[in-house]
């Protein structure tokens, strides 16, 4: 699911793709993934964690080795569809198991050693995208990456089986301290809170994945360096997930997700002045650093202040925006085509500053 945006500048010279029609595949693939999220939340409570995450991994390896063989532009965006639908369970089966299994206090750190896993897939698909497509093509990068994913997927489920998650996901003692219900303050807050998190998430991840061809049509790099790039934003990640993690159990999740919401603006607005060098770098460092310490922060909020009755379906609308909402990459690559990478980077920092500003009203001078 990572290769997609590294991958784009060897995509469209084959599609021959504008800005648009490019930020139409991510779209593609984050809209099927984003309204995937929520029938998977009311799902995992019914049928188990088991079957959602194997499709959450082997489904999605199955339908990146069908996109290597897509013979056109239409097939392959109805092949990211797919890949969106089955990779969307994986999220609302996995994150309630983590918390169940330790203790309260210990929920936002658990959470962010979780999230790494997936932060390393986003930091290594990069450079093996722009190693192996220098060799083989976009197409052949799919193919060699899908193939041992879905093997991967299959010893998954016999691991999960073994493990006792064929059935329905047990609760454990962490959720004896299921919180009370909330009241119109509390739900404010909440509300406010999420706000952040989705922002951050849909605003610097749609950003992210076209800062390949910003680095390639405005900075002059070239295609391998351009998807090598994505990298360093995700290197972020591998430590920032467990940090926000770490200072959620710490400070209280409310001072840090401001934090991230204040910070996200201006990062994203700093790509107009880099370079093709250690400025870039720093940049896309401190975007990819803000959006994965906000991921477990905002996860462990819900879970601490929604009943468990609720948490399920609270976690899969918030799954279904913050994954599928960077399906707007096809409304900036119209902006991109219109009004240049410019004022669509300056329009995006605005819009998300003003979002971390108006929600920080609602929560500050609150902790927890």
């Amino acid at each position: 699911m990572a290769l997609l945006p590294p991958l784009l500048p060897f995509i469209r010279r084959d599609f021959s793709l504008s800005y648009t029609r490019a930020g139409g595949l991510i779209s593609a693939h984050s809209i099927a993934y984003g309204i995937s999220q929520f029938p998977a939340g009311l799902v995992a409570d019914r049928i188990g964690s088991r079957t959602l995450l194997t499709v959450g991994v082997a489904g999605a390896a199955l339908a990146g080795l069908l996109i290597g063989l897509s013979p056109n532009y239409l097939v392959m965006a109805l092949l990211l569809v797919v890949m969106g639908l089955t990779g969307g369970g994986y999220h609302p089966s996995a994150s309630p198991l983590v918390p169940a299994s330790v203790r309260p206090e210990h929920r936002g750190r658990a959470l962010g050693i979780h999230q790494i896993g997936g932060t390393v897939s986003f930091f290594l698909a990069p450079l093996i995208a722009a190693g192996i497509a220098s060799a083989l093509g976009w197409r052949g990068t799919f193919i060699a990456t899908a193939i041992p994913t879905l093997s991967l997927g299959i010893v998954f489920h016999l691991l999960l089986g073994k493990m006792g998650y064929a059935g329905s996901a047990q609760r454990k003692g962490a959720e004896a301290s299921a919180p009370a219900p909330s009241e119109p303050g509390d739900m404010r807050r909440l509300s406010a809170f999420i706000a952040i998190g989705i922002a951050s998430m849909v605003l610097l991840q749609s950003t992210l994945k076209l800062t390949p061809l910003y680095a390639v049509d405005v900075l002059g790099a070239s295609e391998e360096q351009g998807a090598a790039l994505l990298s360093i934003a995700y290197f972020g990640g591998i430590w920032a997930g467990p940090l926000g993690g770490l200072l959620s159990d710490r400070l209280g999740p409310i001072p840090v997700i401001i934090a991230v919401g204040l910070v996200s603006g201006p990062a994203i607005y700093l790509l107009n002045h880099v370079s093709l060098n250690v400025s870039l770098y720093a940049v896309l460092l401190l975007m990819g650093t803000a959006m994965h310490v906000g991921m477990p922060v905002v996860e462990s909020y819900i879970i601490s202040h929604v009943s468990p009755q609720k948490r399920a379906t609270v976690l899969g609308l918030y799954y279904m925006v913050s994954r599928g909402g960077p399906a707007i990459t096809f409304l900036l690559g119209r902006l991109i085509d219109s009004y240049q990478f410019f004022i669509t980077l300056s329009g995006v920092s605005i819009v998300m500053l003003a979002v971390a500003i108006a929600s920080t009203a609602l929560l500050w001078g609150k902790r927890g």
